[in-house]
């Protein structure tokens, strides 16, 4: 094989790898193992419904959660997750970067944060970005 195509294919397997990155900040003064209710503010141009997907996630993690607007989120709410997506087009459409905010609901603190970032052809299911993102800030959740 010549170096030529050598070089093209690394080239080509380095464009369809892209870069990955997830970033997540949690105040290690606050548990957020202690909110077991939390809703998922649906984000007003969200055609897809990444709040569902998102709640889902909290769901498998032990949480009561649920998503919408926040005009219909209910009185027992303990944690509030507000949400950016950025989806793009490359041959199919896919979530390119995830951004959330988890605040308590009484007080507006913000207590942990989380980004994903994928630039690649390569798409991943929004649930486990879901995931990937969620999980270093609330974890597993003691089941009480």
């Amino acid at each position: 094989m010549s170096l030529f195509r050598v070089c093209a294919a690394l080239t080509v397997l380095g464009l369809l790898a892209g870069c990955h990155t997830v970033h997540s900040e949690v105040d290690r003064k606050m548990d957020a193992t202690n909110y077991r209710h939390i809703y998922i503010e649906r984000e007003l141009s969200d055609g897809r419904h990444l709040d569902r997907v998102l709640a889902q996630e909290l769901i498998k993690l032990g949480y009561d959660a649920s998503s919408g607007p926040l005009t219909l989120m209910p009185e027992d709410t303990q944690a509030i997750i507000a949400y950016q997506a950025r989806w793009t087009f490359d041959f199919t459409t896919y979530l390119i970067e995830l951004d959330v905010a988890a605040r308590d609901a009484r007080t507006g603190r913000e207590f942990g944060v989380g980004r994903y970032f994928h630039p690649a052809i390569l798409a991943k299911d929004p649930a486990k970005i879901a995931a990937e993102v969620l999980t270093p800030i609330f974890g597993p959740a003691a089941r009480k």
